[in-house]
């Protein structure tokens, strides 16, 4: 599990990094548009610089939780193990739910989408929509396996105190 899950996690790495390189062609062009002569005003660059910039924040979103630097927030540092492994465990319950709203209303809103295209890139809507349902089930994935993981860190803390 954890093969598929670095693969996910390349892939993801890689994904964040194409999305941000190709969010720089229409802003850039964008730019250049407006402040010379030399290429046309280009309407679809708005739109399209927007749709890369959805898909930027959902995999940076994505590889935050993944990397526990996203949603969860270390504060109330001096409690006590216990209490901070609860805290921790209401923090990752309230994710996942908030997880699972995200895959379903995202499968709702690709659905709305299916059959609509951008007005001025005419790209079909549902590739913008779709980045909800997929971000949400990854966000699952990747709590699940932090939950799993914490609860077999604590488990052989246990028992390493025991004996």
């Amino acid at each position: 599990m954890q093969k598929i899950l670095s693969l996910i996690d390349r892939l993801l790495h890689f994904l964040l990094g194409a999305t941000l390189l190709l969010l720089i062609v229409p802003v850039s062009l964008q730019i250049f548009s407006r402040f010379t002569e030399i290429i046309p005003r280009y309407m679809w660059t708005e739109e399209m610089s927007r749709f890369f910039f959805v898909w930027l924040i959902m995999l940076g979103a994505t590889l935050g939780v993944r990397e526990r630097l996203h949603f969860d927030v270390d504060f109330l540092p001096k409690l006590s193990p216990r209490a901070t492994h609860i805290l921790l465990r209401i923090s990752q319950t309230a994710m996942l739910i908030f997880s699972g709203v995200i895959v379903y209303w995202g499968i709702e809103f690709t659905q709305f989408g299916w059959n609509q295209t951008s007005e001025l890139a005419d790209m079909p809507m549902w590739w913008l929509f779709i980045a909800w349902p997929i971000c949400g089930f990854l966000w699952i994935v990747f709590i699940v396996d932090h939950m799993l993981s914490s609860s077999e860190a604590s488990e052989s803390a246990n028992q390493g105190s025991v004996i």
